[in-house]
């Protein structure tokens, strides 16, 4: 991974807001398209959403445009944000959504899913695991021992003998924290396209 073939966004892929009115609808679209095969569940309280150049482009524009952003300053501030979800060549990052639907949930499933963040894996094939990652600024803020975040975002690293492992087998998310054993296999769809994030 070179920073001169970075996929970070800049100031300059950030259309102002009546430029990003007039390309919303179709982008939106596109966005919505990519996350429908990009996400996968694993169980029913979790899911994960594999993040991309344009999805992370749709998520600032969309900040931006309830914010009604209009300084270079305030754009940058949610590119230091999102950009760190941008995969480079040979990561995945997914948005990890614990899924609770009422307070009764939350009380019960938060506490017993304290430590979920750290207990996602990408197995391949040959039997190799590719553990996620946290963020250590995000992990200061929302993870605590005993309760987990709702929400968490993961990096997955992959050697290049994983990735030619990744595109030559089947694929699965697992979970392997005690109080949530839970497995996904992800389709050929969604393998095809992180496929495209982890390729140069």
């Amino acid at each position: 991974m070179t920073n001169t073939m970075t996929r970070k966004l800049t100031l300059e892929d950030i259309a102002d807001l009546r430029a990003y009115e007039r390309e919303r609808e179709a982008f939106r679209s596109d966005v919505i398209d990519k996350r429908r095969t990009r996400r996968i569940a694993l169980g029913t309280l979790v899911s994960l959403s594999f993040e991309n150049r344009d999805t992370m482009r749709y998520q600032i524009q969309e900040m931006i445009r309830v914010e009604k952003t209009m300084t270079d300053e305030g754009v940058l501030e949610e590119l230091n944000a999102y950009n760190p979800m941008i995969p480079e060549a040979g990561q995945l990052c997914a948005t990890l959504f614990v899924e609770l639907t009422s307070e009764e949930q939350v009380r019960e499933w938060l506490p017993k899913l304290a430590g979920l963040e750290r207990s996602i894996s990408v197995v391949l094939a040959d039997g190799s695991r590719v553990p996620g990652r946290i963020d250590e600024k995000h992990a200061a803020g929302l993870t605590r021992d005993d309760v987990t975040a709702a929400v968490h975002y993961l990096v997955f690293d992959f050697t290049p003998a994983q990735v030619a492992a990744f595109d030559g087998g089947d694929v699965t998310v697992e979970c392997s924290l005690s109080s949530y054993l839970e497995v996904a296999a992800l389709s050929a769809s969604t393998k095809a396209e992180l496929l495209r994030d982890l390729l140069p």
